[in-house]
């Protein structure tokens, strides 16, 4: 099987076996979903839900989260990974947002991640699913899945080069889904310790798979 030819089947599957694929995280803006992205980092998407309604109450936008202070923040996420350093984040983040962006999300590359503790990861995530744009973000789930498909080459060892090899194979119009399918399919199916290969559709052109 080349290259091509698993890249257009894995497509192929996923389209039919997940037509509808988007983030598990809840937000009602875009400042919402990029704190959610934030909290997400090292932590489930289950728990920063549990965390983000009552946070979203007291700091629905940029303008409320930029006037309270670290501990006002931390009081609401303290459950998740590395709250302290994520609280102290989200209000520099929201105090740079009003200052330099008239308290909006900015859709680049560049400006996002220029706000404190959002990394390449977060910036293409708030890219792909706020405004459509088609970005690869690669978490430890599309890391895995990814070599496991036989997507990406053993050589690809970093987040970026994952990243890379899936963009220039991946149609620009499918790579904002695929960012999802891949993340869901990790999530619940190709699991790091125990994969559900007998549930998987794809066991048949798996290089993983067969050599189990």
């Amino acid at each position: 099987m080349t290259k091509k030819q698993r890249y257009e089947a894995v497509i192929s599957y996923f389209e039919e076996a997940m037509p509808v694929a988007e983030t598990e995280l809840h937000y009602d803006s875009v400042f919402q979903l990029l704190v959610a992205v934030m909290l997400s980092a090292q932590c489930t998407d289950k728990r920063v839900n549990i965390v983000t309604p009552a946070l979203f109450e007291a700091f629905p936008s940029a303008e409320s989260m930029a006037t309270a202070t670290e501990e006002d923040v931390l009081t609401y996420i303290k459950s998740v990974s590395y709250p302290n350093s994520k609280a102290k984040h989200l209000v520099e983040t929201a105090r740079r947002l009003v200052e330099r962006f008239d308290g909006q999300v900015p859709d680049t590359l560049e400006e996002l991640t220029a706000l404190p503790g959002v990394g390449r990861k977060t910036a293409n995530v708030v890219m792909s699913v706020a405004f459509g744009q088609a970005r690869m973000a690669v978490d430890t789930h599309v890391f895995r899945v990814s070599h496991r498909l036989g997507l990406v080459s053993d050589k690809a060892k970093t987040p970026l080069a994952v990243e890379q090899a899936l963009v220039k194979h991946i149609p620009e119009a499918v790579i904002p889904k695929a960012h999802h399918w891949l993340i869901l399919h990790g999530r619940y199916v190709c699991k790091a310790l125990k994969p559900l290969c007998m549930e998987c559709g794809l066991q048949s052109i798996c290089p993983y798979y067969t050599h189990l």
